[in-house]
C-alpha cells in the first residue's frame, strides 16, 4: 500500500539558485510565501512562516516547524503543522521541496507533503493544503514573473474548486 501524498509541481521563471533562496531564507520567503518568516536552513533549524500577524503567537502560521534535511540548491524537507482552525494543529506532516533546472533559466519545483493519517480532521487538512499549496506555488510563480507579493494587496485567491 502506498503512502498518501499531496503532490504539486510548477515551473518557475527563475534560475535554481534564486528559487532556492526564495524557499530557504526569510527574505526570500517574504517575497512569495508569507509576510514574515524565521528560516534557519540547516537540519534542526526553524522553518516558521507567519501568515496572520494579528493572531497571538502559536496561531500565526507554522510556528514550531523545523528543517529536517537540506541538500543545497536541490532539496529541502521540513516538518509542517496544521492551521489553527483544525483540532490536529500540533500534528506534523513532512513537506519536501525539490528543485530541478529547466530550459531557459527556469526551475521545475516539486512539492510533496507526506505523513498523513486517517480521520475527518486529516481529510480536512489534506483538502486545505491541496488548495493552500496551489496558492503558494502560484505566488512563487508571480514573484518570479511580476515581482514580490505585496501582502497588503496580494494576487486574488484561486477560484473555488468545482464540486
Amino acid at each position: 500500500m502506498s503512502e498518501k501524498t499531496l503532490r504539486k509541481e510548477v515551473v518557475v521563471a527563475g534560475p535554481v539558485e534564486a528559487v532556492w533562496l526564495a524557499w530557504t531564507t526569510a527574505e526570500g520567503a517574504r517575497t512569495f510565501f508569507a509576510p514574515e518568516a524565521k528560516i534557519e536552513a540547516k537540519p534542526g533549524g526553524a522553518y516558521e512562516l507567519y501568515f496572520d500577524l494579528d493572531e497571538p503567537p502559536g496561531r500565526r502560521g507554522s510556528e514550531g516547524c523545523t528543517v529536517l534535511e537540506v541538500v543545497p540548491k536541490t532539496h529541502l524537507r521540513v516538518s509542517w503543522n496544521f492551521p489553527p482552525h483544525l483540532s490536529i494543529r500540533d500534528a506534523k506532516t513532512t513537506v519536501s521541496i525539490d528543485l530541478f533546472p529547466a530550459p531557459a533559466e527556469k526551475t521545475r519545483v516539486v512539492l510533496e507533503q507526506t505523513g498523513w493519517q486517517s480521520g475527518p480532521e486529516w481529510d480536512a487538512g489534506f483538502a486545505y493544503f491541496d488548495r493552500a499549496w496551489a496558492m503558494v506555488l502560484r505566488f512563487l510563480q508571480h514573484r518570479f514573473l511580476v515581482g514580490p507579493v505585496d501582502w497588503k494587496n496580494p494576487p486574488p485567491p484561486l477560484p473555488p474548486a468545482s464540486a
